[in-house]
C-alpha cells in the first residue's frame, strides 16, 4: 500500500474517484490556489487553536508538521500515556490518517472534539467525524463520546473575546456510529484507485460542487470536446428587450422623488471582531447612493467606506440618516438583504431604532419586474436570470464590471477583511477599488431604471 490515505483524500473520493486521483497523482492539474482560498484554510486553523482554549494545558501531537504523517502518530502514542489533553491526536487504521482537533481522558473513557468555523452542525461534518470514529475506535480508543465544536450563534461580543461563550458544542456519537457500516467498503474502493494506470472517467456534474467545489474543476472542464463548446458559445441569444408598459407604470406608481439607489456592501466574520457583534453577522462597512432629485434632474453621488480597522457601523449609520433625508423612495436590488442589514442595526443600536425603522418603511426594490414569471421586463439575453450582473450588460451595456479591479461583493468582502493587514499605498488602491465596484452598483440601478423609462416613453 502506498502512503496512507487521509481524512480528507477520503472525502474526496467520497465525493468523486475522479478527485481522489487527481489529487493523489496529479497535483499539479489542480487550479490556482488563490488568496481567498488560502485564507479560508487559515482562519480554519487559526479557530482551531483558539478553540484549544475550552480545554487548556494539552500537548500538540503535530508539532511543527504542516501536515499530519507516521511521526504525528507516534507522538500522540507518546502523550496518550503523558496527559490527559492531546491536541491534533493522529491515528492510523486500515492505511487510513487522521486527527481529532482535541482528545479528552478521563479514566479509560475518552471523549473527540472537532471544531468547525461554522455556526452549526452541516452534513459534511458527520461524514467527517464518521470516520474518524472508526480510526479512533478501532485504534482501540474506548470513545465515549464524539462532538462538533462550533461557534455559538447566539454569542455577542462585549468587551474582550469569551471563547467559552463564542463556542459551543453537540455531540453527534449518535450519528456517527449510525454511519460505520460503510465505512470499511468505502476505504476498499478507494483503495482500488490508487492501483489504477489512468484517471477514472467520471463526467462533470452536481457532485462537482457538493459538499464542497472540487478543485480540480478547470481540468475537467477542459476535457469537454472542443466541438461541444464552440456549439455554446454558438447559440447567442436574442437581444431584443420586451417591456410590458402598463404594468411597469403601475409597478413605479409608488415611486417618490426623490429617488435613492443605494446598496450595501458588507462582511462576515466568524469570530466576532466588534462589540455587539455575532459570528458571521452581517457587518455592513460600506455604501453607495445615487440621488435623483427629480426626473431628469442632474445624477447626485454619496458613499461611506470603513477603515477597515474600527468598527464602521456608529459612523455609516449617522452618515447614512443625513444621506438618505427624510422623504423619497429608496431604491434597491433584492430589498431582502438591505432589510436585513437595517434591521439588525437598529436592534444593535438602539438609539437609532427610530431613524432606522423610517428608512426601512421607504425601501422599494427595482428586481421583481425583471423577474421572469413577473414579465413586466424580459429579453432572451436575460437567461432567465435577473441578477443586476446579467440585466445590466444587456440593458446598458456600455456599463460594465469587466474594466473593475473588483467585480462582485464576495470579492469586495473578503478584501475589505483583510485592509488592515495591507500596507498604506495598498490600502488606499483598495479603497478606490471599493468605492468604485460600489459605486457601479448604484449607478447600475439608475441607468436601469432610465433605460426602461426611456423604453415606456
Amino acid at each position: 500500500m502506498k502512503p496512507p490515505i487521509s481524512k480528507t483524500t477520503y472525502l474526496y473520493g467520497m465525493q468523486c474517484h475522479k478527485r481522489f486521483y487527481l489529487n493523489r497523482f496529479h497535483k499539479a492539474f489542480a487550479n490556482p490556489e488563490d488568496e481567498q482560498t488560502q485564507l479560508i484554510f487559515q482562519r480554519g486553523t487559526d479557530v482551531g487553536e483558539l478553540a484549544q482554549q475550552l480545554f487548556p494545558g494539552g500537548l500538540n501531537a503535530q508539532g511543527e508538521e504542516k501536515y499530519h504523517s507516521e511521526k504525528t502518530v507516534l507522538r500522540t502514542q507518546e502523550l496518550l500515556v503523558q496527559t490527559e489533553i492531546i491536541y491534533e491526536a493522529a491515528f492510523i487504521y486500515n492505511d487510513v490518517i487522521c486527527a481529532v482537533d482535541i482528545l479528552v481522558r478521563k479514566g479509560n473513557n475518552y471523549y473527540a472534539f472537532e471544531v468547525k468555523s461554522t455556526n452549526g452542525v452541516k452534513e459534511q461534518h458527520l461524514d467527517d467525524a464518521a470516520l474518524q470514529y472508526y480510526v479512533l475506535s478501532n485504534c482501540g480508543l474506548n470513545l465515549s463520546n464524539f462532538s462538533i465544536v462550533h461557534f455559538n450563534r447566539d454569542y455577542i461580543r462585549l468587551g474582550e473575546l469569551d471563547v467559552k461563550q463564542l463556542f459551543t458544542s453537540s455531540s453527534v456519537i449518535e450519528e456517527v456510529e449510525a454511519r460505520q457500516k460503510p465505512i470499511a467498503k468505502n476505504i476498499a474502493d478507494i483503495k482500488k484507485l490508487v492501483w489504477l494506470k489512468k484517471i477514472p472517467d467520471v463526467e462533470m456534474g452536481a457532485h462537482c460542487n457538493k459538499p464542497y467545489a472540487c478543485n480540480f474543476s478547470e481540468y475537467c472542464l477542459n476535457l469537454i470536446p472542443e466541438s461541444e463548446r464552440e456549439l455554446e458559445e454558438e447559440v447567442e441569444p436574442d437581444t431584443a428587450i420586451r417591456v410590458d408598459a402598463d404594468a411597469w407604470k403601475s409597478f413605479r406608481e409608488d415611486f417618490v422623488f426623490p429617488l435613492y439607489f443605494f446598496d450595501f456592501e458588507t462582511v462576515m466574520y466568524g469570530v466576532p471582531e466588534y462589540n455587539f457583534s455575532r459570528p458571521y453577522q452581517q457587518i455592513p462597512f460600506q455604501y453607495s447612493l445615487h440621488i435623483l432629485l427629480k426626473p431628469n434632474s442632474k445624477l447626485l453621488h454619496k458613499s461611506y467606506l470603513g477603515d477597515g480597522i474600527s468598527d464602521p457601523r456608529r459612523d455609516l449609520i449617522e452618515q447614512m440618516i443625513g444621506d438618505l433625508g427624510e422623504r423619497g423612495s429608496i431604491i434597491t436590488w433584492n430589498i431582502t438583504f438591505e432589510r436585513g442589514v437595517i434591521a439588525k442595526l437598529a436592534i444593535d443600536f438602539p438609539e437609532y431604532e427610530k431613524e432606522l425603522n423610517a428608512i426601512q418603511a421607504r425601501l422599494v426594490d427595482l428586481m421583481p419586474p425583471f423577474r421572469p414569471n413577473w414579465g413586466i421586463v424580459y429579453s432572451e439575453a436575460f437567461r432567465g436570470s435577473y441578477s443586476i450582473k446579467n440585466i445590466l450588460p444587456v440593458l446598458v451595456p456600455e456599463l460594465s464590471y469587466q474594466e473593475l479591479n473588483i467585480q462582485e461583493g464576495g470579492t469586495a468582502s473578503f478584501l475589505y477583511g483583510q485592509m488592515a493587514l495591507l500596507e498604506p499605498k495598498e490600502r488606499e488602491q483598495l479603497r478606490v477599488d471599493l468605492l468604485d465596484y460600489c459605486h457601479l452598483d448604484t449607478l447600475a440601478m439608475v441607468r436601469i431604471w432610465e433605460r426602461i423609462e426611456s423604453l415606456v416613453k
